[in-house]
């Protein structure tokens, strides 16, 4: 089933491809993003390309949306091929991003770095990420998000829990208190793999430190014998076995936020983003957030980036585009939309709503960031850290065992 599936969704990504091909000219600019689950952000995003338009009688963008895994699936498609889209949506890291700029699916944008002076206009942090590959700098971004706990301030009430945790052990004694009053902790969505790793994730953090955190992932530590790596994942199985809201294997992240709006769960482990998603959904006097309590005083966070295509026939045109769209005017007129805070370091903050003002205030007291595991591991290394993370959180493999069988996995890669 599986396998037709795949060959499904590859013939219709290469009836795309065709498509737009056949369909470009030398003023249209093809644009490849995801489908958002906050229309603001959809409806944002089909204004700026209209307002792009109106500023440049003759030239069309055309934006080709879908969801995550079909996405991804097209990209990779593009890159074994001689037809793409001008511009793409991706993350940032060695994982996602790096991936296709491995294949050769982007443009070095060093050029136009220098001929928009993108850096006297971007937030350095945001930045940066175009300058961990070799051979030029790849991407501009698109957001900088960060990730916290949210939670439901009637379900922490009724657990009886007067004061935010400050430490890992506190949110573990909130967790206990949750479940003593019938109330899962949190709810995960299992069936996409990155949901539930942004827990293993922040465990690390909290159990390893930064150091050593840092080490585990840029794979110059040992995952079988870092001891805080295997209680890392002996956390994982305990929060797995207790506190997620379950069964959580069997649905997404989509399916986890609406059982999070229905008062199923007292928290969710989310991006700035979820603000807007909350909303616009329900009530957000109802919640409210606050950073995983790691210790190490690190911001839990990733960046998104547009990256110019190599199959474009037109980069200047792409990169005319994405001048517009991180201009200091247009990112003004969409805060908020597709994140808290915007890439560009001129944006003014005002008459913000309390949450998004939260969340600029946490941006501003971390000055560190560790990124999400899929982000830092490269791709094939990523998609084990999936597997293994999956084994524990479902009960189908010992905690103890994980940290061998990923190290081995990165042993014989080399």
């Amino acid at each position: 089933m599986n396998l037709v599936a795949n060959a499904l969704r590859t013939s219709t990504v290469l009836a795309t491809l065709t498509l737009f091909t056949n369909l470009a000219s030398a003023e249209d600019v093809t644009f490849w993003t995801l489908n958002f689950a906050s229309e603001a952000s959809n409806s944002a995003m089909q204004k700026i390309a209209a307002d792009f338009e109106a500023a440049n009688p003759g030239v069309n963008v055309e934006i080709v949306t879908r969801g995550v895994d079909d996405h991804k699936t097209a990209l990779r498609v593009a890159a074994g091929s001689d037809k793409g889209p001008d511009i793409y949506f991706s993350w940032a890291g060695l994982g996602l991003g790096g991936e296709y700029i491995k294949a050769g699916l982007s443009l070095p944008l060093d050029k136009y770095y220098a001929q928009y002076k993108w850096d006297d206009m971007l937030v350095p942090a945001a930045a940066s990420f175009s300058k961990i590959y070799e051979g030029g700098r790849h991407g501009v971004p698109f957001t900088f998000k960060g990730e916290a706990l949210y939670y439901n301030k009637a379900l922490f009430a009724q657990a009886g829990i007067t004061e935010l945790p400050a430490d890992y052990d506190q949110l573990v004694a909130a967790a206990e208190k949750l479940k003593a009053a019938g109330i899962p902790a949190i709810t995960f969505g299992g069936t996409v793999n990155w949901h539930v790793m942004r827990l293993m994730d922040v465990i690390l953090e909290s159990k390893c430190g930064m150091e050593k955190h840092d080490a585990l992932k840029n794979m110059q530590a040992n995952w079988k014998t870092e001891p805080c790596a295997t209680a890392s994942f002996e956390e994982l199985d305990k929060w797995s076995k207790n506190y997620i809201l379950s069964p959580f294997m069997g649905i997404d992240n989509a399916r986890s936020f609406n059982l999070f709006l229905a008062g199923r769960a007292a928290m969710m482990l989310e991006g700035d983003w979820l603000v807007q998603q909350l909303a616009e959904a329900g009530n957000l006097d109802d919640y409210d957030i606050f950073p995983f309590p790691t210790g190490t005083n690190r911001l839990y966070g990733f960046a998104e980036y547009h990256y110019i295509s190599s199959k474009s026939k037109n980069p200047d045109l792409a990169a005319k585009f994405l001048d517009y769209f991180v201009s200091t005017p247009v990112q003004q007129e969409s805060l908020g939309k597709f994140s808290t805070t915007s890439i560009n370091k001129n944006v003014a903050y005002e008459n913000l709503r309390p949450m998004d003002q939260k969340w600029v205030d946490i941006f501003a007291a971390y000055s560190q960031v560790y990124m999400n595991g899929d982000q830092a591991f490269p791709l094939d290394v990523t998609t084990e850290y999936f597997r293994v993370i999956n084994e524990v959180a479902s009960g189908n493999g010992a905690a103890a065992d994980a940290g061998s069988k990923l190290q081995a996995f990165i042993d014989n890669r080399r």
